[in-house]
């Protein structure tokens, strides 16, 4: 019996989170394969996090921020930008 995949157990704005790291690899021209090599973990551990299969805590982030050479802080901005209190 297979399992069926699951949606994101996490809030729309950790999604947009990793949808935002998502395109700032992408937009570094950074492979989920060159980035794992580089942080030393497996192509997985991209792909999860980036699809929302799993949570990175905050030195995860400045460690990948940090791997694919874009400010931390740039994301953050957004990211508070699109979901700040009305």
């Amino acid at each position: 019996m297979r399992k069926s995949k699951k949606s994101a157990p996490f809030s729309p704005e950790y999604q947009y989170f990793c949808r935002l790291l998502k395109e700032a690899r992408e937009n570094a021209r950074v492979t989920q394969m060159d980035l794992a090599k580089r942080l030393r973990k497996p192509q997985s551990y991209i792909s999860k996090y980036e699809t929302g299969e799993r949570r990175i805590d905050v030195i995860e982030y400045l460690r990948i921020a940090r791997a694919i050479r874009i400010d931390p802080l740039e994301v953050i901005r957004e990211l508070s930008l699109k979901f700040k209190a009305t």
